[in-house]
């Protein structure tokens, strides 16, 4: 319990309602933590310049990313307000080679289309510029809900949606140099950094 939830029981009533209304407001946030904040340290860096972060969730990967996500989205990790509300499978805001990143946190696997949809992120993309992903293992995952109790997000499109299943997806379409990658963070997801071909290749900012 906080100071000003104790006070505010400890006070007469015209002294405790404004501490109330102050606790509502100052009180952590009752969502669950985003798997951004988990892989920040690590893909941050990666996201410098102009780009976007797709299905945010309230809380993008850095200030200065574009905020994409539906105009109401099923999720909120965060009280950052959606800027581009629309498909993050087509990027209509953007002409091909304008943006210095693609950031997207556990959306990827949404998706029927995977290879579409990925086609369309680099579609954006500068030559040198950065797709960085942060998603689940779905076996991985299954099993952590299947352990923990944790509801299962239905969303999910593909059984076998891992590392290895984005990467040959990548290697396919081709044009794109893989410059960082984890294959197992915070339980059940991995990282991914590629580098879009026709430019300097890039690390961190």
């Amino acid at each position: 319990m906080s100071l000003l939830h104790s006070l505010a029981r400890a006070l007469p009533e015209p002294v405790a309602r404004p501490l109330r209304r102050a606790y509502r407001v100052l009180r952590p946030a009752p969502w669950s933590i985003s798997g951004t904040s988990g892989s920040r340290k690590t893909l941050a860096p990666f996201c410098a310049g102009y780009g976007v972060d797709l299905g945010f969730g309230g809380d993008p990967i850095a200030p200065h990313a574009i905020c994409v996500d539906l105009p109401r989205p099923y999720t909120a990790v965060g009280r950052a307000p959606v800027q581009l509300g629309g498909d993050a499978a087509d990027l209509v805001w953007f002409r091909d080679g304008v943006l210095d990143f693609v950031y997207s946190s556990h959306l990827l696997e949404d998706f029927d289309d995977t290879a579409a949809v990925l086609r369309e992120w680099l579609r954006v993309l500068r030559p040198g510029g950065r797709l960085v992903l942060l998603c689940p293992d779905e076996p991985a995952y299954r099993r952590h809900c299947a352990a923990t109790g944790h509801p299962y997000n239905p969303h999910h499109k593909h059984a076998d949606f891992s590392l290895a299943f984005v990467k040959r997806i990548l290697e396919r379409i081709g044009g794109v140099d893989f410059v960082h990658e984890a294959p197992l963070v915070a339980g059940y997801s991995w990282e991914l950094v590629a580098v879009k071909r026709g430019g300097a290749a890039e690390g961190p900012a």
